[in-house]
């Protein structure tokens, strides 16, 4: 139930961690609960709770909690859900301190292309779930749409109707006011999901970069007789898929990327330390950990990528060379990250679903066009041997370790050449890792990049992800509406699977510790 999510995101909290909560099931404002026609709160209400909770939950004081709500583009409360954030309107219907994120199917991205003047339908899911026999948010791709389509023409099914256009307007003036929704492509993400023979991926976590199957909890009730023949109710749990990101990054630009034998030692030593990491940790909630064993999931990301590609000599507007660079380096970090997965599962054993995934299949590298001898030869390999881990690859934002680091911060360009960071009090000044005279004009400002190439090359490293990468859209008071739409429509394009945050210069914002590491 709810206050069951609520109570695992305190945990979570308590322990330093951020959270993504979905909630796309919960009825929409003015549904029917138990007979009772018009009585339900809708989401609001219950995302006002998580964001309570969240600063309630503060680390010992250290820091609030952290928390995303993600919300179907198509649930009957989105108006209301993009007002979260906002600086006007009733603000017993904000919640300020999380952070909103949408799930939009391929469809919606179609008609803000060709059909902006069109309608877009908003339902309440228990309603569907009533009269329908399904769950619209249960399905995905064709199905997906099929089922919306049939939704819209049944009579029976209440909707509320909004123009695209309008829509888009209040999505895009929130992104300018908050940063905010962040973009969760759920199409794309299921299409591409390895283990879609165990479940589907209903939204990602605070930072955007993991995705993985997703499976309520469940109460279980028995009664038994004790011996005085007195009934006993005996309740039991039922798992489900509670994800857990276990994290570690690539420090680029120190690595030889160009030595094949430097670059898959490094990355075997970092495989291996994650797989250790799943046995030796310790978990908040129970259920993570039983999550944690079957899947066995991990998230090897990159930092530094903006510092490697100037020591390669390469602006980030030079598309050409940047486009080669950005495919050769992910590409061979995806072949040795699998490969490292693969001979830890012939000394330990798979995880516990690989029969029947896309890893085993082969569908995981037809997907993604993997024809060459030598990644035939791996899926020949993998499907033979195993492998350790059901998700592999994910760039965390890596905010604060990239500075510890010396480098840039995740595959981000760099917001300034030099800048001041202020940590408990105190001012330091920064430059970008490496800054010369000869390398100051290969660093290239964010907001003076052309976001739509940040898009296409974050498209090309989507590629060679299982999983995704925290990437953000940086926009200047230059941004027209119709501008920033095409960059969303281009990421889209571009087989892009998540967006973080929209950031403009006088927008500050939150990672959770773990992915900011």
């Amino acid at each position: 139930g709810i206050y069951r999510s609520i109570d695992n995101f305190a945990q979570v909290s308590k322990h330093g961690g951020g959270m993504g909560l979905y909630f796309g099931k919960v009825r929409a404002t003015g549904s029917d609960i138990r007979g009772f026609k018009g009585v339900a709160g809708g989401v609001i209400r219950w995302i006002k709770i998580a964001n309570d909770t969240a600063v309630a939950v503060d680390q010992l004081g250290v820091r609030q909690g952290s928390v995303a709500v993600y919300l179907d583009a198509w649930h009957r409360d989105l108006p209301e859900f993009l007002q979260l954030r906002t600086n006007n309107g009733d603000d017993r219907m904000k919640a300020h301190d999380v952070f909103p994120a949408i799930c939009y199917p391929d469809l919606f991205w179609k008609m803000a292309k060709e059909n902006i003047n069109g309608s877009w339908y908003l339902f309440d899911p228990h309603e569907i779930m009533v009269k329908k026999g399904y769950c619209l948010e249960d399905s995905y791709g064709k199905e997906w749409e099929e089922r919306y389509w049939d939704c819209v023409e049944d009579p029976e099914v209440s909707k509320r109707v909004i123009k695209m256009k309008d829509l888009v307007r209040i999505i895009i003036k929130s992104w300018v006011e908050t940063g905010t929704p962040f973009t969760f492509n759920r199409d794309i993400v299921n299409r591409l999901n390895p283990n879609k023979h165990k479940g589907m991926i209903y939204s990602s976590n605070l930072c955007t970069e993991i995705l993985q199957n997703m499976k309520e909890i469940e109460t279980i009730s028995t009664e038994i007789k004790d011996d005085n023949g007195d009934a006993i109710i005996v309740n039991t749990t039922k798992a489900g898929d509670f994800v857990v990101c276990n994290l570690a990054s690539l420090v680029l630009d120190r690595i030889d990327l160009k030595d094949d034998k430097e670059v898959e030692r490094i990355i075997e030593t970092a495989v291996r330390g994650l797989d250790n990491v799943i046995d030796l940790n310790q978990y908040p909630v129970a259920y993570g950990e039983v999550t944690n064993q079957k899947y066995r999931s991990i998230g090897l990301g990159t930092s530094g990528y903006h510092h490697a590609l100037v020591k390669e000599g390469i602006r980030w507007s030079d598309e050409e060379a940047h486009r080669e660079f950005a495919d050769k380096v992910y590409e061979k970090i995806n072949y040795y990250t699998i490969k490292a997965s693969m001979n830890i599962a012939k000394e330990k054993g798979s995880y516990s679903y690989f029969e029947g995934s896309d890893w085993q299949t082969g569908e995981y590298f037809d997907l993604r066009g993997y024809d060459s001898d030598k990644w035939q030869e791996l899926k020949k390999e993998v499907s033979e041997k195993g492998l350790r881990n059901a998700y592999l690859m994910a760039i965390a934002p890596t905010g604060s370790t990239s500075i510890i680091a010396g480098t840039t911060a995740a595959v981000d360009p760099v917001m300034s050449r030099y800048f001041l960071e202020e940590k408990k009090g105190s001012i330091l000044p920064r430059v970008a890792p490496g800054l010369s005279p000869e390398t100051f004009w290969l660093y290239e400002n964010a907001h003076d990049i052309d976001q739509g190439v940040v898009a296409e090359i974050a498209g090309i490293r989507q590629r060679h992800m299982d999983q995704s990468q925290s990437i953000n859209i940086y926009i200047t008071t230059e941004y027209t509406m119709r501008t920033l739409l095409n960059i969303y429509i281009r990421a889209w394009e571009a087989g892009i699977k998540t967006v973080y945050y929209v950031r403009s210069k006088s927008l500050e914002v939150a990672e959770c510790d773990s992915c900011s590491s």
